[in-house]
């Protein structure tokens, strides 16, 4: 295929909101192309080369981008900059300046393919050491030179992180379903073939070369993460209880990191809940996996906790976060060492066992794991009575957890990769009549600040996530919590991913001062979930011209880079808590039950 092709198909994705337009824009793409252009168009269309956990990243910084531009079309410094401050985007600076340069030559020159492109994006990702930065300038100035403006406004979209159609993985999920001719018959088995690989344009490349058989042919690998299971919320032992038929495991929720250990003979891969590979980041959990998981085979997860070294006592999961660094490893690791609590076995010497039952992945994962002072099972207890909940909860809290995961024990409790459901139900704290558990929410807009915040946002438009729908729906604007060096950080990221509308994705009728790309999690606390008609969280459920939002929202302080925006917190919990609200203020004020 013709990358210029490819970038009509950009454009049109650019001229919809509507997502089932964008589905059909989607299909019409597939049919032009190649099983191999399917993968490499699926990861270009996402702005990226690869499935996160291979660890190349595509971006390059708009100053080394602007140089390149600078050396094709010979416009000064001056005047692209005077360019990017009229336009606000690099790419369209590109695409305008190409523009004025090229009519004549573009009539002799070979059409890029897709191909092409990908492959030179490629090497730029993978330049490393001493002149690497120069031999990417070298690299994009080659390609911009053969490109046409409209590719050239893609191409610098690309490279520098901005390309943004408002379409995401779901997106191609969808719309492989529907180019195999039926989207509810199809879309389940292509969403798990997803979920078991993590690799988006690999599905997309099978759904090409040999339609649904293909994709039911995918197995669970060592070596290549799975997508995390989640789980739902509910705000009563009785209610859990209830939802879970009467009985269920309770397990510590522990305030760590999830680590996916992948274990193949001596060889440990540590993959975080993004899928992304931090193996190199606790090298100490390698030599502990290696010794303590007998199996020769396996991928098994578990919750790495922060631990005091003097103490022995658990650290808040902010403390873990100082493992996340390149250099000086071998320090963090002598002040911040690790207790790991595993909790599943996904596959274990050759078998998987996401179709078995809870217990019995559990007893895999009791024969494989040999326990000591730092590696051990998550605490766990069977309950039956929610009083007898209630007391484990407490104890979590006072052991230093968040609270507990109830999981369903019963022949339906297989592990759904990627799937937010019943089966595992968190159970944090009671929430009275105020909410004070936490929410994971996703920046989706920001204000300008005022006063002494003049220069930074100071309000940021936040989201919960409809899975239903595959957007973001607002819920609040937050502007308390932050101290400076949270607003002069959030001012970059917002930056960096600042668009110039509505992204197709989001759902919002409050207008924002800039809109963003729903990436960034941040994780928020507030009064109470209040009826709202503004907002768009679970608009019509609860009334009909009302939706929920938070009230009296702050910033905890606590940044959730560990959590992909579809990992934030769903509309349908924060469905959930509004209601356990008012069962709360049903019983407090006499009425004896729910509303």
């Amino acid at each position: 295929m013709e990358f210029r092709r490819l970038c009509e198909y950009y454009e049109m994705l650019e001229g919809t909101t509507k997502r089932l337009e964008m589905r059909e824009i989607l299909v019409r793409l597939l049919r032009e192309v190649s099983p191999e252009e399917a993968e490499k168009i699926t990861f270009l269309s996402l702005g990226r080369l690869y499935p996160p956990y291979v660890g190349i990243e595509l971006g390059m910084a708009e100053r080394l981008a602007m140089r390149s531009i600078r050396m094709v079309t010979g416009a000064s410094e001056s005047e692209i900059e005077k360019a990017m401050a009229k336009l606000g985007d690099l790419g369209l600076v590109a695409e305008q300046l190409l523009s004025r340069k090229k009519s004549q030559t573009l009539l002799f020159q070979e059409p890029l393919t897709v191909n092409q492109v990908y492959a030179t994006l490629e090497r730029i990702a993978r330049q490393t050491g001493e002149g690497a930065m120069e031999d990417k300038v070298r690299l994009l100035t080659g390609l911009l030179g053969k490109a046409e403006p409209k590719e050239a406004k893609y191409i610098v979209r690309l490279i520098t992180g901005k390309m943004r159609l408002g379409v995401a993985d779901m997106s191609f999920i969808d719309a492989a379903a529907a180019y195999l001719g039926d989207p509810d018959l199809y879309k389940e088995e292509i969403e798990r073939a997803y979920n078991i690989t993590s690799n988006i344009g690999l599905v997309m490349r099978l759904v090409k070369e040999g339609g649904i058989e293909a994709v039911r042919s995918v197995r669970i690998k060592v070596g290549v993460p799975v997508r995390p299971m989640l789980a739902e919320r509910l705000t009563s032992a009785a209610e859990i209880l209830q939802k879970l038929g009467g009985r269920g495991l309770a397990e510590y929720k522990y305030d760590g990191e999830r680590m996916q250990i992948h274990k193949l003979d001596d060889e440990i891969v540590i993959f975080s809940r993004r899928q992304e590979n931090i193996t190199h980041q606790f090298p100490d959990v390698v030599q502990r996996c290696k010794t303590n998981l007998k199996a020769k085979e396996a991928i098994v997860e578990c919750e790495a906790v922060a631990v005091d070294p003097d103490t022995g006592s658990m650290l808040p999961f902010q403390e873990l976060m100082h493992r996340r660094r390149k250099y000086d490893i071998e320090k963090a690791i002598e002040m911040y060492p690790v207790g790991l609590f595993f909790f599943d076995a996904i596959y274990v010497d050759g078998e998987d066992l996401t179709g078995r039952p809870l217990l019995e992945r559990r007893k895999v994962l009791e024969q494989i794991v040999v326990p000591d002072e730092n590696i051990g099972l998550t605490v766990a207890k069977m309950v039956e009575d929610p009083e007898d909940l209630d007391l484990f909860m407490r104890k979590a809290v006072e052991d230093g957890c968040e609270g507990v995961i109830v999981k369903d024990v019963s022949p339906k409790s297989v592990y759904r990769a990627g799937a937010r459901g019943w089966l595992w139900i968190k159970y944090k704290r009671s929430y009275v009549s105020k909410l004070v558990d936490t929410l994971d929410l996703v920046v989706i807009g920001a204000f300008h600040g005022k006063g002494k915040r003049s220069g930074w946002f100071g309000t940021f438009l936040m989201a919960a996530y409809d899975k239903a729908t595959d957007t973001f729906k607002s819920v609040c604007k937050v502007g308390t919590g932050f101290k400076e060096e949270d607003l002069q950080r959030l001012t970059e990221m917002v930056k960096e991913r600042a668009v110039p509308r509505k992204p197709a994705r989001v759902d919002s009728v409050m207008e924002p001062d800039v809109w963003v790309e729903p990436e960034i999690v941040l994780e928020i606390v507030g009064d109470e979930i209040t009826l709202s008609p503004i907002h768009t969280c679970a608009y019509g459920v609860i009334e009909k011209n009302s939706g929920l939002a938070v009230r009296f929202p702050r910033f905890t302080g606590r940044y959730r880079t560990d959590k992909r925006p579809e990992d934030a917190t769903t509309v349908d919990e924060i469905v959930e808590m509004y209601r356990s609200q008012l069962k709360v203020i049903a019983v407090e004020e006499g009425e004896g039950g729910a509303p």
